[in-house]
Order: structure tokens, then sequence, then C-alpha cells
């Protein structure tokens, strides 16, 4: 629950500020006949996104217990790790100039034909946001309970859009770089908690055979099938008869991300510019006429003073 909570907040206050920053700018440069355009991209995406989402799970979920469904889970661990791990690097860094950047592609879409041009912006944006989405959801579902995540995906959609329509509607601003840097931390623990999963299940499979044998069992203290146990793998990758490997697997990669992530956080401390805030919504300012031309100067007025002779 905890996990997708993270992950929806995440994707949706991201999304959100997509949506936020393209119809901001449309209706400050008095372009409001287009919003139309931006919801068809947006409703695309997030239709595609959903029904991607749907097909696979249940797809999969026809091969429960087998080696087919197992190898899935380990291929979506992987890549939900590599693409979590990118997508927060990434966003970080460039989080300051995504404002600039949508209204400079919004502008390019406006010069070669707005209807198709703003829809496919906003699929393009939006479907990035959730694509990622889905591989997260997966990887959740396959390593907790079915329940537990849909409600965790409810909760956290909830909050994202409750804090894009303080931020938006109301004129507040976000600190950007700082929501990300604190939710990119969080998110790096889940994704050495799918790493380790797909560590468990590559041993499961016979793919490593190399330390295989448990540390230590607290199954006893706090299982993994109770609900406390649950959200603790969900989120952080807790196991309570963890091997070696997954163990050496979780601390490398976690104290890899982490060190070159806050690194990169010191660094970009040293630039200005960390709230990002939506162009204001205020209707275009009317054009003030050319200057005229100044008035032809006489040459009088110009030309030097004559010198009286000597005496």
């Amino acid at each position: 629950m905890i996990a997708t909570l993270v992950i929806f907040m995440r994707e949706g206050i991201e999304a959100s500020m997509i949506v936020a920053i393209l119809l901001a700018y449309l209706n400050r440069i008095g372009q409001r006949r287009y919003f139309r355009d931006v919801f068809i991209g947006v409703g695309a995406a997030l239709a595609l996104a959903a029904a991607g989402g749907i097909a696979a799970y249940l797809t999969i979920r026809q091969y429960d217990g087998s080696n087919v469904q197992t190898i899935f889970e380990t291929c979506t661990y992987l890549l939900a790790a590599v693409v979590l791990t990118y997508m927060t690097f990434w966003m970080r860094g460039h989080a300051r100039g995504l404002s600039g950047e949508l209204r400079a592609r919004t502008d390019a879409a406006l010069t070669r034909g707005a209807r198709t041009g703003l829809a496919l912006l906003a699929f393009q944006a939006v479907g990035r946001e959730g694509l990622e989405t889905v591989v997260f959801t997966l990887a959740i579902v396959f390593s907790t309970s079915t329940q537990g995540a849909l409600l965790g995906a409810v909760v956290g959609l909830v909050i994202s859009l409750a804090i894009a329509f303080v931020i938006y509607r109301l004129g507040h601003r976000l600190n950007l770089s700082r929501f990300f840097t604190v939710i990119g931390a969080l998110l790096m623990f889940f994704a050495a908690g799918l790493l380790a999963d797909a560590v468990q299940n590559m041993q499961e499979l016979g793919w490593l055979n190399f330390l295989a044998q448990p540390l230590w069992h607290t199954g006893g203290v706090l299982s993994e099938d109770g609900t406390l146990g649950d959200i603790a793998h969900s989120f952080v990758g807790y196991a309570d008869s963890p091997t070696a490997l997954q163990l050496l697997v979780y601390v490398c990669y976690l104290a890899a991300v982490l060190f070159f992530f806050l690194r990169v956080g010191r660094r970009a401390k040293t630039t200005a510019g960390h709230a990002v805030a939506v162009p204001a919504r205020t209707s275009p300012a009317p054009t003030s006429p050319a200057p005229t031309s100044p008035a032809p100067t006489s040459p009088a007025s110009t030309s030097t003073a004559s010198t009286s002779p000597a005496s």
C-alpha cells in the first residue's frame, strides 16, 4: 500500500504539473480554444496506459504459480528498478527547466499545427508518466497483496490531485527540487527492494546458485505474510529470510545511488531558482501601439555654432 501510495502521488503530481503548465501557458497567450486538444491527449494517454496495465496483469495471472510468472515478475522487477532510478535522477536534474521546455514545445506545436501537435505533446508527456506508473504498479502488485496495492494507488492519486489543486488553482508555489529530492530518496529504497526480489526469484529459478543461504529468520517477529511485514516488503524490500546475495545487492545498490543522488542535490543547490511555478493564469496583455518615429530635427539645431573672429 505505502509503495503504490508514494508512486501514484509522485507520478500524479508530475503529470498534473505538466498539464497545468500547458493549460496556463495557453491561457496566458490567449489560446484557450486549444484546451480541448490537450485534454484529448491526456485522456488518450491515461486510457492506453490503464488498458495496457490491465491486459498485462490479467495475462500473466493465467500462469499463476508457474515459472512463466516468476520470469515475468523478475523482468518486471529489474525493469522497474532501472526506470525508477533513471526517472529519479532525470527529474532531479530537469525539474527547474521543465516549465520553459514545455512552453517552447507548445510554441513549436502552435507553429506547425496546433490541434494535432498539442494533443501529441500532451499524450507524450502524460503517457510517459502513465507507462512508468504501470511498470511500477505491476512490480508492486506481484510483490504484495493486490487489495493493498490498489488502495495505496487510490490514496496516492487523491493526494496528488489535492496538492495539484492547491498549487495551480490557489497560486501556491512548490519547491520542486526539494519535493523530488525527498520522494526520490524514498523511492531508492523501493528500487533496492525490487532488485532484492529479483535476486530471490533468480535464485529460486536456479539462475544464481551462489550466496543462496538465508542469513537469518525473523518470520516469528515480523512475517512477510502479515500486514506490517507486507507493507515493509513492498516498500523497503524487507525479507524475513534474506539470502547473502539479496542483502549484498540491496546494500550496494542503495549505498551507490544515494551517494550520487545526494551529490547531485548538493550541486543543484549552488544554482538559483529551486522553486518552479506554473505560468500565471492571466489574460494576454494588450499590445502597446508601435512607437512613433521621432520628429525630424531642424538644420539649425544640428549645425555647429560658428566662432566669432578674433578682435
